[in-house]
């Protein structure tokens, strides 16, 4: 089978263009103007980069959700991964996107260009080679990421378990996406009456994690493709949801989603995890039982308790000029805030938004001419 043309059918113009009218008609009858949160980055980037919000009428909104693993990541955590790089005999691994992140004493880029042994990787289990390879360091991994990632460094765990690997360990840094929606979804202040939610998430957690959600706030929701024509469809079963008055939990993307998820991947990460009391996300402050943890019986892998003696406890705040917390609230955009396009870029980020390639202002930096 040809994969382009696999693709292609999900970019079809004429389709695109046909539930662009199919939704303009629907959504006169919206009782109120209708304010959709799509959770996950790669969402925003595709209705930035094909101009989507060009397609729809003025009565739909989008709202851009806290679905950035790197753009949620306190300043703290990211000041822990420089202590430990800067500790003697030790190895700091990490996924791209992080090394750029800035924490008060600057980023793991700026750590290893000060000859730090800090190094990128792929595949968590690179992380094993590195530590064969390296018997007399402490080679530590730097774990972030949703659901979606999560089931990755719980494999990587089993196979240092079998192994029998004594100088791998890890900073878990692993969240969830339900409970900053609940945070954000019960402020006072919260416009958001949909959702789009993040489909990779759901492939390993399943759909389920969304029903108290639902059962809570009655708001409707889709898990939604990443293609365009995904996203329209999206968009119109929520119309459609929100005019006859049945919220509910709908599956777009059901070629690869459905409710219950990878039981298997939950299954392992249960094994190695659990979710901690609380949790400080960038913007959002702490949010109970909204990450993970190492269980007790693997303490003998966790680096939060090997490095606990050197490791920044302090919570730090954000630069005042950078509305990134606000961004990834819902309550104001990209444009908004004063340094964006100016001193914060892609190459000299102020802020954790427009650091990784899925921020939102990452995606209204680069797609900003196309969508307005």
């Amino acid at each position: 089978m040809n994969d382009s043309l696999f693709i292609d059918s999900f970019r079809d113009k004429q389709t695109i263009l046909a539930l662009s009218r199919q939704i303009k008609n629907i959504a006169s009858k919206l009782p109120n103007k209708l304010h959709i949160m799509e959770v996950c980055g790669g969402h925003t980037h595709t209705l930035m980069r094909y101009g989507l919000g060009r397609l729809l009428p003025k009565n739909i909104e989008f709202i851009h959700g806290p679905g950035c693993p790197v753009c949620i990541m306190p300043k703290n955590r990211i000041d822990q991964a420089y202590d430990i790089a800067c500790a003697q005999d030790t190895i700091l691994l990490t996924l791209g996107d992080m090394m750029k992140v800035p924490g008060s004493r600057g980023s793991l880029q700026d750590a290893r260009s000060n000859g730090k042994d800090v190094r990128f990787i792929y595949s968590p289990l690179q992380a094993i080679e590195i530590a064969s390879k390296n018997p007399n360091k402490k080679i530590v991994f730097f774990a972030i990421g949703f659901e979606t990632t999560t089931p990755m460094t719980a494999s990587l765990l089993q196979r240092v378990y079998d192994l029998k690997i004594k100088n791998l360990f890890f900073h878990i840094n692993h969240v969830l996406v339900p409970p900053p929606l609940e945070a954000i979804l019960s402020h006072k202040d919260c416009q958001i009456n949909a959702l789009i939610a993040p489909s990779h998430v759901s492939v390993i957690a399943g759909a389920k994690i969304y029903q108290p959600i639902l059962e809570h706030h009655q708001i409707p929701t889709v898990v939604s493709g990443f293609e365009p024509v995904d996203m329209m469809e999206s968009i119109l079963k929520l119309v459609l949801q929100v005019i006859h008055n049945e919220p509910k939990i709908e599956i777009q993307y059901s070629r690869i989603v459905n409710m219950e998820g990878n039981t298997k991947a939950q299954k392992l990460i249960e094994k190695f995890m659990t979710p901690r009391e609380e949790f400080q996300w960038r913007g959002l402050g702490n949010i109970p039982h909204s990450a993970l943890k190492l269980k007790e019986e693997y303490a003998y892998f966790d680096a939060e308790i090997l490095f606990d003696g050197i490791l920044s406890k302090t919570s730090v705040q954000d630069n005042k000029a950078c509305r990134c917390g606000d961004i990834l609230r819902g309550i104001a955009r990209p444009p908004e805030c004063k340094v964006f396009g100016r001193s914060c870029t892609p190459t000299n980020p102020l802020g954790s938004c427009m650091v990784s390639s899925e921020g939102a202002c990452a995606a209204y930096y680069k797609y900003g001419e196309i969508s307005s």
